[in-house]
């Protein structure tokens, strides 16, 4: 299993050749992330001395009333975000004058721009847990398409559910055999967090909340973090592994099934050289003379 970037490759790489070019350059590139996020990079009006990242999250909205618009000026300042662009939910603005010197870093800061979104909620519930203040309110991001995840904080810990939807019948089979293997691993990791996961029925825990998804192919994957995951030196880290769960999951899905068909058609190749070794050679007719009698 591998571990998926944090961040956006292609818009790390192209603002990096951008603010690195010898001279500055037009662009213009739309991009989709995991969760349907777009993107696009450009010059706004023209101006090649300037370029624009915007973005569009379909959990943009659940987000505001958890703080994003202060974490995004924390993380970007007001000097990069301006005002959005038609038909997005955040804009940064780059100008290629004033460029700090280490522009790779700034490149790797604004591919990190979805990831920064969604840690707002997960700040804001990790500083309550630390607080040791419990909440009965339940925050909902509907982060993918019909699917949402749902973070409350308890005073010894915060919950983190996911809702998921296997629209394969085999997803549902390979996803409870790996989703087995997360439970599994705290016998051998004391230190990780407990994963429960449950199919058809959302956990006691969501009781009340509204349209929640049910059905054989719906799966609820319950996350307890404790403190150790929750403070401020293991915040960060946190947030990298658990905000992209769901692209994780599904993506390890895909590969698992790709590499079970691989092998069948291996198996299936050997077979088919088995079978054409195991035919009878053709018998030959035998040739009488003209006249002969048989």
């Amino acid at each position: 299993m591998i571990l998926l970037e944090e961040n956006n490759r292609v818009i790390y790489e192209t603002l990096k050749a951008k603010f690195n070019a010898a001279k500055p350059e037009s662009v213009n590139i739309a991009a989709v992330d995991f969760d349907g996020v777009q993107y696009q990079i450009s010059n706004p009006d023209g101006d090649k001395g300037v370029i624009n990242l915007s973005a569009k999250m379909r959990m943009y909205e659940d987000l505001v009333a958890h703080g994003v618009q202060d974490l995004l000026k924390r993380e970007y300042g007001d000097s990069l975000l301006d005002a959005p662009e038609e038909g997005f939910d955040v804009t940064l603005r780059f100008e290629l004058a004033s460029l700090p010197s280490d522009k790779e870093a700034m490149a790797k800061k604004a591919s990190l721009l979805k990831r920064n979104c969604f840690a707002s909620v997960f700040e804001k519930y990790f500083k309550m847990q630390e607080a040791e203040t419990a909440s009965d309110e339940t925050a909902i991001v509907h982060y993918h398409e019909e699917e949402a995840v749902y973070i409350s904080a308890q005073t010894d810990r915060v919950t983190v559910i996911f809702s998921t939807l296997f629209k394969d019948p085999d997803d549902i089979v390979i996803g409870k055999v790996f989703l087995q293997e997360f439970k599994d691993a705290r016998k051998a990791h004391q230190q990780a967090p407990q994963v429960l996961f449950s199919y058809g029925e959302p956990p006691a825990e969501l009781s009340g909340q509204p349209n929640l998804l049910r059905g054989d192919n719906i799966g609820y994957v319950t996350f307890v973090l404790f403190p150790r995951h929750t403070t401020p030196a293991n915040r960060d880290n946190t947030i990298n592994l658990i905000h992209q769960f769901r692209t994780y999951l599904h993506y390890h899905i895909k590969c698992s099934k790709a590499y079970l068909h691989s092998r069948m058609r291996s198996k299936t190749s050997e077979f088919l050289k088995v079978l054409n070794r195991a035919k009878p050679e053709a018998m030959t007719e035998k040739k009488f003379g003209v006249g002969k009698r048989v």
